[in-house]
């Protein structure tokens, strides 16, 4: 194995750095195993690979600790090699782990194919836990995989991800799946300040305080001392000596202020001291406990060497003097102490009671005067009963890959290994032996528990899914509009459920996410179908419940078929409608009157009469109350018989009178438009048409109509006045004919009055040719 150390400016280099921690490669080879893969492997190992381990902290600049490892064997082409089987960071770092990968190219003339790859720390139940779908890794997992190698980077450490990380790939081959197992075992720790006496001290001579952590830190490390949280000093040793005693003091390494070491108080014979490790210790009743602790003290004061002469452990003081355990009848049989070579001390409690749960502490005495030292404070131990408790979490980070965690958690941590065993409905599960177990789904009805191993084996309670819910209304009985109504849910789960509430035909999600949906003043569009939704990680069940909201006769419509005006002696419909829950009842009233004329949604009447005519009003009643409204009905008198006769014969003329008028105006236009277009060619003057009593008449007009055409048999027509019209005899050859029209006046001439041409009579010919 060779060690190189470099420094590297602060840029971005796409190389391995380590920074603040360095690893620790405990074995120089790794053997690759695959239990699950169902191929046949021979032990044979492959080629030697040389391969470059990394641990990169959150900043960069630091001197890089490149370790070269050889590695590693597989098994017939399958393989995974790890650069690193160990490494230790420092809490707050960034981590990177990195592996090459091998499979066999064919099998049985089929191309091999990796379909996915991925890390992880977990697995159980035949479930491989994705780091990448872990909460506890989100947003602080990265993979950088490609041509069969694969670097998981993990940051802003954090002690709780100390775990042993393995690389597992999938291919398209049957069974052809492999895990690198052995994988990375990673560490994550903090700074702690310790007190110690570095070589050979006398008394007087001052103590050393010292920054330390579990990983090795790189020699040109800078260190920041804080005294009572306040920043004193920087150096690039891990070392304080000027100090002063009941202060604190702490320290952080440079670029990680931001995770200092817990404080240490300083106080009492700097040289001399007691360090308890932990501190605090919780076990069960009937288990056994270890308490370990170290010593120090000068090793020479006044040129005279010191020896320790005892050492024991007490909880009680008599007359001011701490009794020795070993003298204390209660422990007696179930207590032993050691002694280790480098001034370690061990207590051993067996078969623990409650009445054990004390404050221990470790005393020391040497040979100098006054050379005792109690190491205060000691190691408080808690006896309990034990309490196991499953909790259950449900990975959601990837919708693809998710499963479901239970953890078997006590109320208190022992220090040593337990054994799980994990049930499922009473019967114990494969594979269940470690502190967690995975699920894919959980069945209705399926019951899980974890139990720890000993004498008298301790259960959890069982964790399961939801039970059907049961849902109620308060208050029960009818529901009215404008009450406060509250619906409640509740469901057997462990852990306990969550709620929600849904309303069917309306959008997901009530903005309620309680056991009650409650609704101030409920309304009748509050009335519908409700569901209750109880899930928790393990699963979910609904449960169905309907409201219907009760409310009084609203929206009164009054309607009458046929409508309009009602003719006396005919039918007619009054329907009237509303909106009700429960249904309406309807009764008809009219006008003013009290007296029900009809029941029901329709009235009918018919043969109706004029003193019919009037108001009607209808009133919709239900037991949450009553509406009306009002319709007018109008009738009207029927004709009799004779009189529709009249009317239509009147109609009749009327249309007739019309019609000849027009075609008579039509005709008189269209002679008038003929004459004016056509001379006159004879104009006949004839005065032998006369009335024998013509003399007796004043201011004689003639007027002579001659047609003309080409029959043999014209007419004339003379219209004279108070005269018969006779025939001329000695007519032209013509032969016209004459009519004569005689109007009479309505007032008499005298006869005396003397008939004469007047020269203003107007002659008028009018010759129409047909």
């Amino acid at each position: 194995m060779r060690l190189k150390m470099s420094v590297f400016p602060p840029v971005s280099l796409n190389i391995s750095l380590v920074s603040l921690g360095c690893c620790d490669v405990g074995d120089t080879g790794l053997v690759l195993t695959s239990q699950e893969t169902s191929f046949s492997h021979s032990h044979s190992p492959t080629e030697m690979r040389g391969a470059a381990v990394s641990l990169t902290a959150a900043a960069s600049g630091f001197v890089v600790l490149l370790l070269t490892v050889p590695v590693v064997r597989g098994y017939n082409g399958w393989g995974v090699t790890y650069t690193s089987t160990k490494i230790c960071a420092l809490k707050g770092s960034t981590v990177e782990m990195n592996c090459t990968y091998r499979f066999p190219s064919r099998i049985n003339s089929v191309s091999t194919k990796v379909e996915e790859t991925f890390w992880f720390t977990k697995a159980s139940n035949n479930i491989y836990a994705d780091l990448r779908t872990d909460p506890d890794y989100s947003d602080r997992v990265e993979y950088r995989c490609k041509n069969n190698d694969c670097t998981l980077r993990i940051t802003d450490l954090r002690e709780s991800d100390s775990a042993e990380y393995k690389f597992r790939f999938i291919t398209n081959q049957p069974g052809g799946s492999f895990t690198g197992s052995p994988g990375v075992t990673l560490s994550v720790t903090g700074l702690q300040v310790q007190l110690s006496s570095p070589g050979v001290r006398t008394y007087d001579r001052s103590a050393e305080l010292m920054c330390r952590s579990n990983c090795r830190l790189p020699d040109h490390t800078s260190y920041i001392w804080y005294k009572n949280q306040k920043e004193i000093l920087r150096r690039k040793l891990n070392s304080l000596n000027n100090f002063e005693l009941r202060n604190h003091y702490s320290c952080a390494v440079q670029g990680h202020e931001d995770f200092p070491s817990s404080s240490l108080l300083v106080q009492g014979q700097v040289n001399w001291g007691v360090t308890y490790a932990p501190a605090q210790i919780c076990a069960f009743r009937g288990s056994t406990v270890e308490m370990n602790c170290t010593y120090r003290f000068p090793s020479r004061i006044n040129s005279v060497s010191t020896k320790v002469e005892e050492t024991f452990w007490f909880t009680k003081l008599q007359d001011k003097e701490p009794v020795d355990l070993r003298t204390d009848s209660e422990y007696a049989g179930r207590l032993a102490y050691s002694r280790g070579k480098n001034n370690d001390c061990t207590l051993r409690i067996t078969d623990l009671r409650a009445s054990d749960s004390a404050e221990y502490k470790f005393r020391f005495k040497t040979n100098l005067p006054g050379g005792s030292f109690t190491g205060s404070p000691g190691v408080t131990l808690s006896v309990t009963d034990p309490q196991l408790q499953v909790r259950v979490r449900r990975s959601t980070v990837n919708p693809y890959s998710t499963w479901t965690e239970l953890t078997c958690h006590s109320n208190c941590q022992p220090s040593h290994h337990l054994s799980y065993t994990w049930y499922k409905n009473e019967n114990s599960v494969e594979g269940g032996e470690e502190k967690y177990f995975h699920l894919h789904t959980s069945g209705p009805g399926d019951k899980y528990h974890c139990a720890i191993g000993g004498d008298v084996p301790v259960r959890s309670p069982p964790v399961y899914a939801p039970e059907f819910p049961a849902v109620s209304v308060s208050p029960s009985g009818e529901i009215v509009e404008g009450s406060p109504v509250t619906l409640n849910c509740s469901s057997n789960a462990s852990p306990a459920a969550n709620y929600t509430w849904y309303k069917e035909d309306a959008n997901p999600g009530l903005p309620s996410l309680q056991k009650s949906l409650s609704f101030g003043s409920i309304k009748s569009s509050d009335s519908g179908r409700y569901y209750c939704r109880a899930e928790n990680e393990l699963g979910w069940m609904s449960a169905p419940t309907v409201i219907v909201v009760k409310y009084a006769p609203r929206l009164v419509s009054v309607s009458a078929s046929p409508s309009g005006d009602i003719v006396e002696g005919s039918s007619v419909n009054l329907t009237c409608s509303s909106d009700a829950n429960p249904a309406a009842n309807y009764t008809w009233y009219k006008g003013g009157g009290d007296s029900p004329q009809a029941s029901g949604q329709t009235f009918a009447i018919t043969g109706i009469r004029a003193e019919l005519g009037g108001n009607y009003y209808c009133e919709a009643r239900n037991r949450r109350g009553r509406r009306n409204n009002t319709l007018h009905l109008n009738v009207v008198a029927d004709f009799p018989e004779a009189w529709k006769s009249a009317v239509i014969g009147t109609i009749t003329v009327v249309v007739l009178a019309i019609i000849l008028l027009s075609a008579f105006l039509l005709i008189k236009e269209k002679i008038t438009s003929k004459q004016s277009s056509e001379p006159v060619q004879r104009i006949v003057y004839s005065e032998k048409c006369l009335h024998s009593q013509s003399e007796e008449q004043d201011d004689p007009d003639y007027t002579n109509i001659h047609f003309l055409k080409n029959q043999t048999d014209p007419v004339c027509s003379n219209i004279g006045l108070a005269g018969p019209c006779r025939r001329d005899e000695e007519e032209d050859d013509d032969s016209v004919e004459y009519t004569v029209v005689k109007f009479n006046s309505s007032a008499p001439r005298a006869r005396s009055q003397e008939i004469q041409e007047d020269p203003a009579t107007l002659y008028s010919t009018i010759k129409t040719s047909f």
